[in-house]
């Protein structure tokens, strides 16, 4: 437990006093979530459907004046709620090629160091534009981009034949159709 003014050896994270209000349920911890009220709600709302508007047209949408939107704005983006703006591409368009989810374990007697070598690897690998570590089956979950089947046999074969990154087994599921995205639902 840790006591107020200590700091995590972990995260350097400093403990400070705090008031503590009756009817806040949530303790203050070392990974509290970051209370957000209805404006702070409304703000982000709006930003994750028009990340471009202008402050004083989201100050009208939120019911601020545009100063203290602007300020809320930049609280939210120093407290790491909002971690940036960016543009919906489509990837199709810019890559023509092919989509895969790909599934991989490691093997069980690898360890943390065929994890770290394997999340080296595909934070390297350009084709590779997401990845999760998961649970069950399987340890990591991918979405790839590939010019088409016989390339991405060729680069997971590299994978495969690396005894550094100790895979066990790769599953890939060719993507079809998008069904849903909601990053595109949103523009």
């Amino acid at each position: 437990m840790w006591r107020v003014g200590q700091t995590c050896n972990v995260c350097c994270h400093f403990f400070q006093p705090l008031e503590v209000n009756a009817m806040d349920t949530k303790a203050p911890g070392h990974n509290a979530t970051p209370v957000l009220d209805r404006i702070d709600e409304a703000i982000i709302d709006v930003l994750r459907h028009q990340g471009r508007i202008t402050y004083e047209k989201l100050s009208s949408l939120v019911h601020l004046t545009p100063r203290p939107c602007l300020e809320r704005v930049r609280k939210l983006e120093r407290r790491g709620v909002i971690r940036g703006y960016g543009a919906i591409i489509d990837v199709q368009m810019v890559s023509p090629g092919l989509s895969l989810l790909v599934l991989v374990a490691l093997s069980n007697q690898s360890g943390r160091s065929a994890q770290k070598a394997f999340e080296a690897c595909v934070k390297a690998c350009p084709q590779v534009f997401e990845c999760q570590l998961i649970s069950g089956p399987f340890d990591y979950s991918l979405r790839m981009r590939c010019r088409d089947m016989e390339h991405y046999r060729v680069l997971t074969e590299t994978w495969l034949n690396n005894d550094e990154l100790h895979i066990d087994k790769l599953v890939a599921h060719p993507e079809l159709a998008v069904v849903k995205n909601t990053a595109t639902e949103l523009a």
